[in-house]
């Protein structure tokens, strides 16, 4: 069967590899035929060549797994010893080993789930990290009547935006160098700032200091402590994503002065949080088809990551399909 794998950094290349075989699977474990794939942030820096914090991501070089670094998987059940799972079933979440990128993927079924049947796999993709934020938000105070802020612009902060005004935020401030005004507009944002999250926080104003921040740039140190830097007093920062680093220095001065709370954390409950993306995207029509902008054949994956390592204004998240 068809398998990517990095060979160097910034280089995939195919390769046959053998079949998975159903008799071999694990209790609980759930065989997929790949229907699509979202390329997330927390893949890029596998692809650049550095050493992320993905779990697949534990030899000398990337190429010692195949299908790495691909998480955000979907596809058609075609074994399973999962008992929510069955042959024939169409389902979306994590692939488990971060080697999605195959013609067969091995998953956890507790990480899978089914979804709207009327959803092309490219756009059921979405649904993966819509289940990340939807998570994430559940871990934020009551979000009616607070402003907030969002710094981070691109497929996540955009997810964040949208969900924390349906929430109901009274007002979004997204923050992004790229310019994400046609973007921002259409994902419930009030105020599009086009700044670094540095020249944002050094003028910002004591009156408008967001309630909550969340910071969704990622694979950088310093936006963090701007989150801290920018939240009211009594307010919430949440940072969001896998961190390249095991050491976020911030002003510990500011968390007491200001009475902050700083929250993090992985997705858990993954099949309950997939079903709700999944009913959100039903009573958010259109969500996804301005979520999804590019599209790429597995055999193009390499154009897909050269795309999603260039933060330009139109493109919002990258799916991949068979």
């Amino acid at each position: 069967m068809w398998s990517h794998r990095l060979i160097a950094p910034f280089t995939f290349e195919k390769t046959e590899v053998p079949q998975c075989s159903p008799a071999a699977l694990d209790d609980g474990r759930v065989l997929l035929r790949f229907l699509a794939a979202g390329v997330c942030g927390s893949d890029l820096p596998g692809f650049r060549g550095s050493k992320g914090r993905l779990p697949g991501d534990t030899g000398a070089c990337a190429a010692e797994k195949d299908g790495f670094p691909i998480h955000e998987i979907v596809g058609e059940v075609m074994a399973s010893r999962h008992p929510a799972h069955r042959q024939g079933d169409r389902v979306v979440g994590w692939a488990s080993g971060f080697d999605g990128l195959m013609e067969q993927v091995v998953a956890d079924g507790d990480g899978l789930a089914s979804y709207d049947p009327s959803l092309s796999p490219a756009h059921a993709a979405a649904l993966q990290p819509l289940a990340c934020v939807l998570y994430a938000v559940e871990q934020l105070p009551e979000l009616a009547g607070r402003r907030v802020a969002v710094l981070g612009q691109g497929s996540i902060g955009l997810l964040f935006s949208y969900v924390v005004k349906a929430a109901g935020a009274t007002h979004v401030t997204g923050v992004d160098p790229v310019d994400r005004a046609d973007a921002g507009a259409a994902f419930g944002v009030d105020r599009v700032v086009r700044a670094t999250s540095d020249r944002w926080v050094s003028g910002l104003a004591p009156d408008d200091r967001p309630d909550v921040v969340i910071e969704a740039v990622g694979h950088q140190v310093a936006t963090l402590s701007h989150a801290v830097e920018a939240c009211a007093p009594g307010g919430t920062v949440f940072y969001f994503g896998v961190p390249d680093d095991d050491c976020y220095p911030i002003s510990m001065r500011t968390m007491l002065r200001n009475n902050l709370t700083l929250k993090a954390g992985v997705t858990l409950d993954r099949r309950r949080v997939l079903e709700r993306a999944d009913e959100f995207a039903r009573t958010h029509p259109g969500l996804l088809d301005r979520y999804v902008t590019h599209t790429f054949v597995a055999d193009e994956v390499q154009a897909a990551f050269e795309l999603a390592c260039r933060p330009v204004p139109g493109r919002i998240k990258i799916a991949i399909v068979s």
